[in-house]
């Protein structure tokens, strides 16, 4: 209570010695250096409205405002690229935010070297994730991540980096060696699995920000070269139950199969009407013009309706592996888009997977994620009761309420994401075998039915 009692009292200003931008809440422009994925949701609730935001130009500015902070006993939260969904890299006054979203973007802070026949990438904090893809490819190098182009990779690095090679190649985060920090006394150091395995862990899924400020870290990537002939399907549906259930039953045909080759990976997403799907399929406009004019309105803009959209990957890890194409057939059959299955190297695959737009919907959310280690979902009719309770979401046109969900399949003996347990990071539930996203968009005066469906 003492203490909380001398933060009321504390009048915030900016801080001498920064060089990088300062924002005192209330000053012109503070409005949008604070906002953030969270603000539509969580921008009261949460406490989204910092004392300051500082935007550093080097490490010398994050040490000034660490120790200041430390001496004036104030809070301070990390952002790189603010898109964590529950506000969390944003804080309340008078505490501090660090901004770093620009901060590490200079030819020094991202290059790639090569060490005992492996290639590594040393990068900042403040890439967005399609910076670094688009970077990676250009190098004929990929790593497994997620597929939202907005988020920077300080943030991503540290919660996990879950996304379409999860079976594969596994997480984001399993790939890091080492992670350069600041920490609350600002100290520069480096950790290591080896040279300090506690805070190691605790930086790889113990919650960003809160045991120091990662600058850089160092990452180890894949070469396209070691897996030559990788094939991609992502193929569109108009939304039916009927179809989500037939290929949900794929999904956990794999699920509930512990032996499942380690070579595939298959995620089914749902789309609510009006998603942006240009942002997916930047050459889809024309081929569903011609197509589907019903879609198109008088200004010659699409109203997109409920949809399904397959994410499928076959990547060989042996000269004797060879594509089950039947798998991919059954995935593609009655779809009213796709390129087909195509052959590409996996650093082209992995920006095939990447949604470019900002955020899905322009509303509030509220977001769940779920796992289960089950392996008797088709015995226990667990696909005919999720479609239920999607269709109960997606189907009624005026519920105010749009979702954009993803189940994915991350488990079997084989899957990397199951294998990589105990590899020195803190992320849990390795034994998942199905991962269910399920992000429900609503109005401003039908909450309690998102909240009350996500239950």
């Amino acid at each position: 209570v003492t203490r909380a009692r001398e933060r009321r009292k504390f009048t915030m200003a900016t801080i001498a010695g920064v060089t990088g931008k300062q924002y005192l809440h209330g000053s012109k422009s503070y409005s949008e250096a604070s906002y953030q994925y969270a603000t539509s949701s969580h921008g009261t609730d949460h406490g989204m409205s910092p004392g300051l935001i500082i935007q550093p130009s080097n490490k010398n500015d994050i040490v000034i405002a660490l120790k200041y902070a430390k001496a004036n006993k104030l809070a301070v939260a990390i952002r790189t690229g603010g898109h964590q969904y529950s506000g969390a890299s944003s804080t309340s006054a008078p505490n501090i935010q660090l901004d770093l979203g620009k901060t590490f973007q200079g030819p020094d802070d991202r290059h790639i070297f090569d060490i005992d026949g492996k290639s590594f990438v040393r990068t900042s904090v403040s890439w967005s994730l399609g910076d670094f893809n688009a970077y990676l490819t250009k190098n004929k190098l990929f790593v497994p991540h997620g597929q939202c182009t907005e988020v920077h990779i300080g943030g991503h690095v540290q919660t996990g980096g879950y996304g379409q090679l999860g079976r594969s190649f596994g997480l984001f985060s399993d790939h890091v060696t080492s992670l350069e920090i600041i920490d609350h006394e600002g100290n520069l150091k480096e950790i290591t699995k080896t040279t300090d395995p506690e805070l190691f862990f605790a930086l790889l899924g113990g919650s960003p920000g809160n045991l120091g400020v990662v600058t850089h870290f160092t990452i180890q990537v894949h070469r396209d070269s070691d897996y030559q002939g990788s094939r991609g399907l992502k193929a569109l549906f108009w939304y039916k139950p009927s179809t989500l259930k037939r290929l949900l039953d794929i999904l956990v045909e794999m699920s509930d199969n512990p032996d499942f080759p380690r070579n595939y990976d298959l995620c089914v997403s749902v789309l609510s009407s009006s998603f942006p799907l240009l942002d997916l399929w930047p050459g889809i406009d024309a081929k569903m013009e011609r197509d589907h004019p019903e879609i198109y309105g008088k200004d010659g803009l699409p109203f997109w309706p409920r949809t399904i959209i397959v994410y499928a990957q076959w990547v060989p890890f042996s000269s004797s592996d060879v594509c089950d194409m039947s798998w991919f057939d059954r995935l593609s059959s009655h779809c009213i888009f796709s390129p087909g299955v195509e052959e590409k190297p996996m650093s082209e695959l992995t920006g095939e997977w990447i949604f470019r737009n900002r955020r899905e919907f322009e509303h509030p959310y509220v977001k769940r994620t779920y796992s289960t280690n089950s392996t008797t979902l088709a015995e226990d009719g667990w696909v005919d009761w999720v479609v239920g309770r999607i269709d109960s979401i997606v189907k009624p046109e005026k519920n105010r309420c749009w979702l954009s969900a993803q189940l994915q399949c991350f488990g079997g003996k084989n899957s990397k994401f199951t294998t990589n347990a105990g590899n020195g990071t803190a992320f849990s539930w390795r034994d998942s075998t199905l991962v269910a996203t399920l992000d429900c968009f609503h109005d401003n005066e039908h909450k309690t039915l998102a909240e009350d469906w996500e239950k």
